[in-house]
This record gives structure tokens, sequence and C-alpha cells, in this order.
């Protein structure tokens, strides 16, 4: 039967979970620390700063 060489769910939870995790790690070890002084507000509702950068701005 062909579901005898398929790995179990347990295997792949597992290897799906650690690629994630890996994943995470090495986006860590790579990417500058933020900066909170230089980073833009997380919501700029009403701080009078006009949005950038998005294909709606652009005139």
């Amino acid at each position: 039967m062909m579901s005898d060489n398929l790995p179990g769910r347990p295997l792949v939870g597992t290897l799906a979970i650690a690629f994630v995790v890996l994943l995470l790690v090495i986006d860590t070890v790579q990417s500058a620390p933020i900066n909170p002084f230089a980073a833009p507000p997380p919501v700029a509702l009403g701080s009078g700063e006009a949005p950038e950068g998005a294909h709606c701005t652009q005139p």
C-alpha cells in the first residue's frame, strides 16, 4: 500500500515547526536591531504625518 511509505503527522508537524523556527533564527541573526527612535509610529492616526511609499500615495 502507498500509505506505508508516507511519514506520519507528528513527524511532518515537527519538521514544519522546526523549519519555521529555523527561518526565525536566520532572520534574527541577519537583521539589524530596530531603532525605536527612527521607526515610524505603528499607528499614525491624527499624527499629521503624510503616508508615503504606497502606490495610492504616488501622484
